[in-house]
């Protein structure tokens, strides 16, 4: 019997809700599995006879499903019924609901939101109107506020009193008569203050607030800089209409990162280890061909002296050492610029330093690998005029690997071109050039004088 036919059995044996009437924690725990192996194939066999309303149940209780791939959550979504999925979102945190809803076509989402109560629909269908990438999509909408006028024991009364608090929260917002955001107030500054006094006392002066418009990346900084925990979202008209937590800014921060790894490497930030190889291979050719292009520029490089490189086969065997050690330095330097523009660490006189202190550690590591690839060539081909024209290429050409590695960057980024997906084909491009030119023309005065 196959693992799948046992997954499958073992769901028909195994009940569904405990004896509270909750999702039943081990087939939780199965499913949870089975997404984050993206085992579409189990995951069918154990949920293919569930009722409508213990699948929207089980959503719900998934964590998982917001943090599978994209490819996977999709195809989850599609063998879903609209009412199946309704159920699943309508009991979960709004930044949660938004999440999952936003990869439906529009068909789809209008058809699931129709199937929630006018209060539910408005609530997510206000998220899914801001911006992809804003504040706005990744908020919370459920939100903790009070007047200023309140006291300290009003305040945790409420707390006490109210069933629909949001699940988590870190801080107490204070807001004006019109919901407009006046400061915050930290729990434990709350608990601490004795009852009589005023919350207007406590709001701490420094509350930061953000803009539902504002890109999330931004917000992710600002998160990083002051060590916030939470901080709540205003629209244009500063009134609250949500709040985002760390937990959210951690995914936002791990998925920039991720993106900017993957666009270094020339692979389309979009993509998952879940997506079809056709796919894959079609989103992969665009930077390929480019690569391709850039080569044959190199090569053309080449072909200029070959009439050097048929006399003297040393040059065809050296040459593409000093074109990959200039390649592997640029990459460095330009891995380095790529991510200070990204945190927008890079600017101004920091350029400048910055581009100094590139072009110094160019310097240094073209003199020593110099001296060391100057000494392999002349022991290697009996040649000591060779090692000196390989040692002069070498400085040349990590010199300019480190001035590509800052400049292309920067001025991909003038440009307003993403320097994380085109930096790399340029600038290797650069060094090969550069690299072969060098080594090759340095070569040919060497053999005409000899």
């Amino acid at each position: 019997m196959t693992d799948t036919e046992n997954a499958a059995v073992d769901s028909s044996e195994r009940p569904i809700r405990d004896e509270d009437g909750a999702i039943d924690s081990r087939l939780v725990e199965q499913v949870s599995q089975a997404l984050q192996l993206s085992d579409l194939t189990t995951l069918r066999a154990v949920v293919a006879d569930m009722h409508e309303a213990d699948l929207g149940a089980l959503i719900e209780a998934l964590d998982a499903l917001t943090e599978v791939d994209d490819t996977v959550r999709e195809e989850i979504l599609e063998t879903l019924s609209a009412q199946t999925v309704a159920e699943g979102v309508r009991d979960l945190d709004t930044d949660d609901a938004v999440y999952i809803l936003e990869d439906l076509d529009e068909a789809d989402k209008q058809e699931v939101l129709d199937r929630l109560t006018p209060a539910e629909r408005i609530v997510l269908q206000q998220g899914l109107d801001y911006p992809e990438d804003s504040a706005g999509r990744r908020m919370q909408s459920e939100i903790l506020a009070v007047p200023a006028f309140w006291t300290v024991g009003q305040t945790i009364d409420h707390l006490r009193q109210t069933e629909d608090l949001p699940e988590r929260f870190f801080e107490i917002l204070v807001a004006d008569p019109a919901h407009h955001f006046v400061g915050s107030v930290p729990l434990d500054r709350l608990l601490r203050t004795r009852r009589p006094v005023e919350i207007a006392t406590l709001v701490e002066e420094d509350s930061r607030a953000v803009k539902a418009t504002d890109d999330i990346e931004d917000v992710a900084r600002l998160f990083q800089r002051y060590n916030l925990i939470a901080v709540p979202v205003i629209d244009e008209a500063s009134r609250l209409v949500g709040v985002i937590t760390v937990d959210d800014i951690v995914d936002v921060i791990e998925a920039a990162a991720d993106d900017e790894i993957k666009q270094l490497g020339g692979v389309n930030a979009d993509e998952e280890l879940s997506d079809p190889v056709r796919q894959i291979a079609r989103s992969r050719f665009s930077w390929l061909f480019v690569n391709l292009l850039t080569s044959f520029l190199a090569a053309a490089v080449m072909s200029l002296f070959e009439a050097q490189l048929s006399q003297v086969v040393a040059l065809a065997i050296l040459a593409p050492v000093v074109a990959s050690q200039g390649g592997n330095a640029a990459t460095q330097t330009m891995t380095v610029a790529v991510r200070a523009l990204a945190t927008q660490e890079l600017g101004g006189w920091n350029l400048r330093r910055f581009f100094t202190r590139e072009m110094i550690v160019g310097l240094i590591n073209g003199v020593g690998f110099a001296l060391i690839t100057g000494l392999v060539a002349a022991l290697w081909f009996g040649s000591q005029g060779l090692g000196v024209v390989i040692a002069i290429a070498m400085v040349v050409n990590l010199l300019a690997a480190a001035m590509a590695g800052v400049l292309i960057p920067v001025l991909l980024d003038r440009f307003g071109i993403d320097p994380a997906i085109a930096s790399g084909t340029f600038v290797t491009t650069v060094t090969d050039v550069v690299g072969f030119f060098s080594f090759l023309g340095v070569a040919t005065i060497w053999l005409a004088q000899a």
